[in-house]
């Protein structure tokens, strides 16, 4: 009796185990806003991004499927970096509509991504602007102040959201013409959270002038009705060592539990100063790019080295291409350089190049780097 009482017990406690833990593993889904204004290489970045999540299902969405109802099947969407005006418009007045719905009244999950911090912010004079945060953009007439990488700051409240960085006193972003955030007065949303903060002071292009980015917010997540709304200034999706923080992100306006993931992916430490593209590196830049498309192999190796050392976030693209150069020793380094920078984007041409490779040596670092890549998105 006693013995059937135990496997009754045991087997009513290893039900209720494996209810919780397949409700805990629900999957998140996302939507990837692809439309006309959305950046297609920041598309491509935010979707390789996310898939660092094993539990994560993200989709490209397009207006259409907005309103044909895509909404009614997602956890969170995402608007990724391009022009927050032209993502406005390619919606258009009842997409925008059922986008708020979808948050304030769903209670589902939004990420604001540089051209989405634009799209999702309150700024009075945006009548295209979303509306979910009570924040506002300043200094809009120098909104292409430049790019680079930049350093930011986490609040105490950031670390509590991002434990990677609680020891760091800085943390370095691409930026590519983000928007530079205050808080809304008087808005109908409550206050958002500030979560990390501008460090550098960015000035490049545009006619922008110094003292206005330092200090100013560049992480925020804002409630906003029964949603959330998580907004980044900067571009983790396109900066190595820090991919990982889109996936947190949906996870945080999910309401989902937080996870941790591989130190493959979670590399701070690979940075430790800003590198801004002022007219000097601009032009250095420039001639690197047309080094690789010429006829030495010594020019292409040392010409992608410099690109990558000093941070030049398009290098990467070109290196997908040059695993397809004449020289071994080329392919060689594109693919080190691809593994090294966790570009899962490159996946496929790595394949395809691996299916074509004669050179020995090749094989065997396409073969590990490949390797490097795969597991990072099958974790």
């Amino acid at each position: 009796m006693k013995k059937s009482l135990l496997i009754i017990t045991l087997s009513i406690f290893l039900f209720q185990y494996l209810i919780s833990d397949t409700s805990n593993k629900q999957p998140i889904k996302v939507g990837v806003y692809g439309d006309n204004g959305s950046s297609t290489i920041c598309v491509t970045e935010t979707m390789a991004a996310l898939k660092i999540d094993p539990e994560i299902i993200p989709i490209v969405i397009r207006g259409a499927d907005i309103a044909d109802g895509i909404l009614k099947t997602l956890d969170v969407i995402v608007f990724p970096g391009g022009s927050g005006s032209k993502e406005s418009s390619s919606m258009g007045e009842k997409d925008r509509e059922m986008v708020k719905d979808f948050v304030k009244i769903d209670g589902k999950g939004c990420v604001g991504i540089c051209a989405g911090g634009y799209l999702l912010s309150s700024t009075p004079i945006y009548k295209w602007s979303l509306k979910l945060t009570s924040s506002s953009v300043i200094d809009r007439a120098h909104y292409n102040r430049g790019r680079g990488l930049v350093k930011m700051a986490l609040t105490e409240k950031g670390k509590k959201y991002f434990p990677e960085l609680k020891e760091f006193k800085h943390f370095f972003l691409q930026y590519y013409d983000g928007p530079i955030l205050v808080r809304l007065k008087n808005s109908c949303l409550p206050d958002y959270v500030e979560l990390g903060k501008y460090v550098t002071d960015i000035h490049l292009t545009g006619g922008s002038g110094p003292g206005v980015t330092s200090g100013k917010t560049s992480l925020l997540l804002n409630s906003a009705g029964k949603g959330k709304v998580f907004v980044v200034t900067g571009h983790p999706e396109a900066t190595p060592g820090m991919r990982w923080m889109i996936p947190r992100m949906v996870r945080i306006v999910s309401n989902r539990k937080i996870v941790s993931y591989p130190k493959t992916v979670v590399r701070p430490k690979r940075e430790s100063q800003a590198i801004l593209f002022d007219k000097k590196n601009t032009l250095k830049e420039k001639k690197l790019f047309w080094k690789l498309i010429g006829d030495s192999e010594t020019e292409k190796i040392e010409s992608l080295k410099e690109l990558i050392k000093m941070r030049s976030r398009p290098a990467l693209r070109w290196a997908i291409g040059l695993l397809r150069d004449s020289s071994p020793k080329v392919r060689i380094i594109a693919s080190r350089v691809l593994s090294e920078a966790e570009y899962t984007p490159a996946i496929r041409d790595m394949k395809t190049a691996l299916k074509v490779e004669k050179d020995p040596d090749c094989l065997k670092e396409l073969k590990k780097g490949l390797s490097h890549l795969e597991k990072i998105i099958n974790n």
